[in-house]
């Protein structure tokens, strides 16, 4: 337990610092004009965020901050330097306002005409959907814990992409509502961060509208509007966003593989980029297939739902996940931390 409380404070003390520096990038936005001259003003807080995560060895603690400063948060200021993205509104965002949607998953939501309904209709099952959720982690953590050695492969497999969807999606709702509650209000819109990925219908749909929305959307901002724009008038529209999909993949696997470093501290083996070099690959040609059939054909999404989730639960088993297992990463989530929370609620 001294582990843990040392381990604790070195993570609140981290982010304190966060907190005080994305204070600087505010003023820097206000006082310091865009392009270059900003970029080079924010180039400080951008690598003191590839820095912040190294003390912690903790997975549960090192994952969410890596990603949210030295993903999320750098490419956010990114788009600042040039005077786009959600930091950049007019008009100016107040402090609190920034500082929540700079260091957290979070972005407002575009308000739209047709939006509204969407908005309650999905609102007021979330909080139980939520809790349902938690309590199928609860018994997935149980499960693992107690008979990872007698359970087949590919159950282990869906298991894992289960118990990570879950714990990324209750993280992010919970840092959701409390920026709501203690910051924002309750009637600020926000982005959905996740949209129910078990359900998707095609790669392109879990990737790009049900899983990690976050990700997504910055991912979109940053790689993928820039690169269609650049080859568009090249290789024409379809050529143009085949290959803004694939290097948009390719950007997201290398930063995952910078991921896997902080918590695994040792070289990458590249499986993880392959794995989302060979998601790109298959969204892209997805993408033009769809086009090509003009809605002609369409797989029912009885079929094409379990089919999407098979290939991605398998290529993860084969590409994403064995270097974590190789180097004894799932073995300290299931034995040391996912324990500890057993043992805290007394659930073992």
């Amino acid at each position: 337990m001294e582990d843990i409380a040392g381990e604790l404070k070195t993570f609140i003390t981290i982010w304190f610092i966060a907190i005080a520096s994305i204070c600087y990038g505010y003023f820097v936005q206000a006082r310091i004009s865009h392009g270059l001259p900003r970029l080079l003003s924010l180039l400080p807080v951008i690598t003191l965020y590839l820095i912040l995560p190294l003390p912690i060895s903790t997975v549960h603690l090192a994952f969410p901050t890596f990603f949210f400063l030295a993903w999320l948060a750098n490419f956010k200021l990114l788009l600042l330097a040039f005077n786009r993205g959600p930091l950049a509104s007019t008009p100016r965002l107040p402090i609190a306002t920034f500082i929540s949607i700079a260091i957290l998953p979070i972005n407002p939501r575009q308000q739209s005409s047709n939006s509204n309904n969407k908005e309650v209709i999905i609102s007021w099952h979330k909080p139980i959907l939520l809790a349902f959720k938690a309590v199928i982690l609860i018994l997935i953590v149980r499960v693992v814990y107690h008979y990872k050695d007698n359970l087949q492969w590919i159950v282990t497999i869906a298991l894992y992409f289960l118990y990570m969807h879950i714990v990324f999606e209750l993280g992010f709702a919970v840092s959701a509502f409390l920026v709501k509650m203690f910051i924002l209000g309750f009637r600020f819109p926000m982005e959905a961060q996740f949209d129910e990925p078990y359900l998707a219908t095609s790669l392109q749909n879990f990737w790009g509208r049900r899983w990690n929305l976050m990700a997504s959307s910055i991912l979109r901002a940053t790689v993928y509007n820039q690169t269609r724009v650049i080859c568009t008038p090249r290789l024409g529209r379809l050529g143009g966003q085949m290959v803004a999909i694939f290097v948009t993949f390719v950007v997201s696997g290398l930063m995952h593989e910078l991921m896997y470093w902080y918590v695994i501290r040792l070289w990458p083996t590249w499986e993880v980029t392959w794995f989302f070099v060979l998601h790109g690959v298959c969204t892209a040609v997805e993408v033009a297939v769809k086009k090509a059939a003009n809605g002609r054909f369409r797989l029912h999404r009885v079929v094409s739902g379990p089919v999407t989730m098979a290939f991605v639960i398998v290529t993860g088993g084969w590409l994403l996940f064995p270097q974590l297992i190789r180097n004894g990463v799932v073995e300290k989530i299931i034995n040391e931390e996912c324990s500890i929370l057993l043992e805290i609620f007394r659930l073992d």
